[in-house]
C-alpha cells in the first residue's frame, strides 16, 4: 500500500463536517467506525470516549487544509508537523496480504498501529498519509471546494493541478450558478440598454419639439 494512500484518512475526517451548511456526521461511536474504512481492527478500539477526540483532531486537520488553501504554506506545515510530533507512526514493512502471479510477497510500507485508542491511531495515519502526499506533490494539492456553501477538502491529484472542487457534484453546482449569473448579467445588461435607448428617444424628442413652441 502507498503511504499516501493513507492521506484518505484525513480528507473523510474532514469533510465529516461541512460548517457551511451545519451539517455534522461524526455523531456516534457507529459513525466514528465507518471513518476507518475496511480498517476493522482499529476500528473495533473505538468508544465513546473518541468523539470529542476525533472532532479536536478534525478541527486541526480542517486547519492544515484552509491553511495550505489561503496560500499560507509554512502555517500548513506547521500545523502538520505538531500532529505528528504528538501521534507517532510505526511504519513496517509488509507483504502478507499481498502476493505476486508467483506467490511472492509484494512488499510494501505498512503503517502500523499500536496507538492506545482509536484515535491516536486514526490521527497518526491521517497526519503521516497527509505529509507523503505533501511532500510528493506540494502543498497547493490541499484545496478545499469552492462551490460555496461546500467547503469540503479535496487532495487534486489532476496533472495541471486544476482542480476547485470535491466532487463532480459541487462543479456541476457551480458552473450552473456561474451560467445563471451571467445570463442575468445580461438581462440586467440589456434591460439597462433598453432604458437608456428610450430615455434618449424621448430626450430627442422634447428637443425637438421646443423650437416650435418657442416660435408661436
Amino acid at each position: 500500500m502507498e503511504l499516501a494512500h493513507y492521506s484518505d484518512f484525513a480528507v473523510r475526517l474532514v469533510n465529516s463536517e461541512e460548517p457551511g451548511r451545519d451539517k455534522d456526521t461524526l455523531t456516534s461511536v457507529e459513525a466514528v467506525k465507518e471513518l476507518f474504512g475496511p480498517s476493522t481492527q482499529m476500528a473495533r478500539r473505538a468508544t465513546d470516549s473518541d468523539l470529542t477526540r476525533f472532532r479536536s483532531v478534525r478541527a486541526r486537520l480542517r486547519a492544515v487544509f484552509e491553511a495550505a488553501d489561503g496560500g499560507d504554506e509554512t502555517l500548513a506545515v506547521d500545523l502538520l508537523n505538531s500532529l505528528l510530533l504528538e501521534f507517532p507512526v510505526s511504519p513496517q514493512i509488509s507483504g502478507h496480504d499481498h502476493r505476486d502471479e508467483d506467490g511472492r510477497p509484494l512488499w510494501h510500507m505498512h503503517l502500523a498501529d499500536h496507538s492506545s485508542n482509536a484515535t491516536a491511531g486514526y490521527a497518526a495515519i491521517a497526519a503521516m498519509g497527509l505529509a507523503f502526499h505533501l511532500t510528493e506533490h506540494g502543498v497547493d494539492r490541499f484545496g478545499l471546494c469552492e462551490a460555496a456553501p461546500c467547503r469540503n477538502a479535496y487532495l487534486d491529484t489532476s496533472t495541471n493541478r486544476s482542480r476547485r472542487y470535491c466532487s463532480d457534484r459541487c462543479a456541476t453546482r457551480a458552473n450552473v450558478a456561474a451560467y445563471r449569473a451571467r445570463k442575468r448579467l445580461e438581462t440586467e445588461r440589456s434591460a439597462a440598454t433598453g432604458r437608456t435607448a428610450d430615455s434618449a428617444q424621448r430626450t430627442a424628442a422634447s428637443g425637438e419639439r421646443r423650437p416650435g413652441a418657442g416660435g408661436r
